[in-house]
């Protein structure tokens, strides 16, 4: 009952009843508890001596971190279903596909996350942040609605609207692990190197090279180490010729 009458209240009276209708519209309801969703677009990056939010040191890292277990839990369930047949190794694989950060990102591109972020932080929206702002989102959905009905909304509002599991079954982007499988067949030894880190936008940037048989091939860059040797491996695999599968969620 007393869900119910927020929902009511939010919906029509609150003062920022338009962003609890765009949210309505994402998420297939009416939060009852429109604090804890305002909470998951605040990220970490507005938290300096100067802020004068209202949440304080308060950001979405905690909701982030519990929406990644339950989005990771879920999916694992989901394609459990899906695939009866699957083995361990294609279901990880999948999960792995769906849950990565460059999916998530793109996921809450489509979502349209990107305009609630700029409305709730004072920095530049990176596109890091939409993942995070997913994860987050999903965080906020369980703690407000439970296990069952966060499973509808990642199933019915995430993976149906916003990724091609189908299309994901035989596709590969995995580019370290191509050119190392490639390498590994030739006889050739791959090798990552840290050529620079340092800041931008106030966090952490990479500069990896790769080198095959001691002869460097690629460099690149990015805001964690991992997607850097991802970017470095593909444009190592495009300077050796060999075919990759577009980028695809």
């Amino acid at each position: 009952m007393i869900k119910a009458i927020r929902r009511f209240y939010n919906y029509y009276f609150s003062p920022e009843k338009d962003l609890v209708r765009r949210l309505r519209r994402l998420l297939g309801f009416t939060p009852a508890y429109l604090r804890i969703f305002k909470l998951a677009f605040h990220h970490k990056s507005n938290n300096d001596g100067n802020n004068k939010s209202p949440y304080g040191n308060q950001n979405n890292e905690r909701l982030e971190y519990l929406g990644d277990a339950v989005l990771g839990t879920i999916v694992a369930e989901y394609l459990y279903k899906k695939y009866p047949t699957g083995d361990e190794g294609f279901l990880t694989k999948m999960r792995s596909k769906i849950v990565k950060r460059k999916s998530l990102n793109e996921i809450g591109f489509n979502m349209g996350l990107d305009e609630i972020l700029s409305t709730y932080n004072n920095t530049r929206i990176a596109k890091s942040m939409l993942g995070n702002a997913v994860e987050a989102l999903v965080g906020a959905v369980y703690v407000e609605q439970g296990y069952k009905k966060t499973t509808k909304f990642i199933v019915d509002r995430m993976l149906r609207n916003y990724v091609d599991v189908e299309g994901l079954e035989n596709f590969d982007d995995n580019y370290k692990s191509q050119l190392l499988e490639h390498c590994q067949k030739n006889g050739q030894k791959v090798d990552y190197e840290i050529l620079k880190r340092f800041k931008q936008d106030k966090r952490d940037r990479f500069r990896v090279a790769v080198t095959v048989n001691g002869r460097r091939l690629a460099v690149g860059e990015d805001f964690n180490k991992k997607s850097a040797e991802q970017l470095a491996s593909r444009r190592a695999l495009q300077s050796m010729g060999l075919n990759q599968a577009k980028a695809r969620v």
